[in-house]
């Protein structure tokens, strides 16, 4: 069956291939698989489902050359989660395929250019026999959803139809705020999100965006202070917009976060914050959310303005 899908696929052929932990034993084998093939493979190892989905997607919808095909091969625990962040990119049709006859199907139906496999429920041995039916499928082919017949010729004037109007969707959309051209897919979790006041802090606002764990896009004014306070986690965070100070009591540190920049705030340490502009920021920690004062809000002012006096 390799010869065979060795002989079918299209030449040359490049494929990008990557992974999530769940999904890494799988995938390795596969790209075995495909080199045994002398299938040209760009492996990007592994990472985060939706970040490795996401890269493998892009790698595929940014190819341009007129002489190679490319497509993409993910694998995580279920096979959904790559697919779904493979498939935010444009020309990306990405199909999680458990069986050959889905590879089947997906070739044939969607013209699907990135399969997805599943780690935990398929075998490296099945995994095989769907990636070489997806190799060796073309678009168009009979298929179990055609009944194993050619397509009658209003379902094939239907599927051309469909692959230049599938890639057009989205693309005339209107841009809501500058926010929705980003491509950042953290700044795209707080598009059309409406943020709640955070009541004990004047000027600061949260919208949760996962339970567990916990993650939140917070904003807050121009010239807001957080007062020195501390939390039973720690917490991560990623600044999106403004420009803010953070200074570590515990630790007696002070740092200046501007677009970009990253922040880990061990469980227990003290720390006050000063925003200069308005700011927004995604921030991410294990178990449930709560804040522990250890001053004032005017003595964090005043603190604040001795420090940047």
């Amino acid at each position: 069956m390799a010869e065979n899908a060795a002989a079918a696929a299209p030449s040359p052929l490049k494929i990008i291939a990557g992974a999530d932990s769940f999904g890494a034993e799988l995938k390795d084998a596969l790209v075995s698989h495909l080199r045994s093939l002398n299938i040209d493979v760009e492996d990007l190892g592994t990472s985060d489902y939706y970040s490795i989905g996401a890269e493998v997607g892009r790698g595929v919808s940014s190819s341009d050359s007129s002489d190679t095909t490319t497509r993409g091969l993910v694998a995580c625990g279920t096979g959904v989660g790559v697919a779904i962040f493979a498939n935010k990119n444009p020309g990306v049709f990405a199909a999680t395929c458990l069986t050959p006859a889905d590879a089947l199907n997906a070739r044939s139906i969607n013209n699907c250019n990135v399969l997805a496999v599943s780690g935990m429920s398929t075998s490296k041995e099945s995994a095989v026999e769907i990636l070489d039916t997806w190799l060796k499928t073309p678009f168009k082919a009979p298929c179990p959803a055609s009944g194993f017949k050619p397509w009658e010729e209003n379902l094939s004037c239907f599927l051309d139809k469909s692959m230049i109007e599938m890639p057009l969707i989205g693309k005339n959309d209107k841009l809501d705020n500058d926010s929705s051209t980003s491509t950042c897919s953290i700044c795209c979790l707080v598009k059309n999100r409406e943020l709640n006041p955070v009541e004990m802090i004047p000027g600061g606002s949260m919208k949760i965006v996962r339970e567990s764990p916990t993650s939140a896009i917070v904003r807050f004014k121009a010239g807001s202070v957080e007062p020195a306070h501390h939390h039973t986690f720690g917490h991560d965070l990623v600044v999106l917009e403004g420009k803010k100070s953070v200074w570590n009591l515990t630790k007696g540190e002070r740092f200046d976060l501007t677009v970009g920049d990253y922040l880990f705030t061990p469980a227990g340490d003290v720390h006050r914050v000063k925003y200069y502009e308005e700011t927004e920021f995604f921030i991410k920690w294990d178990g449930r959310w709560d804040m522990f004062f250890d001053e004032d809000l005017e003595t964090a002012k005043k603190a604040v303005e001795k420090e940047t006096a």
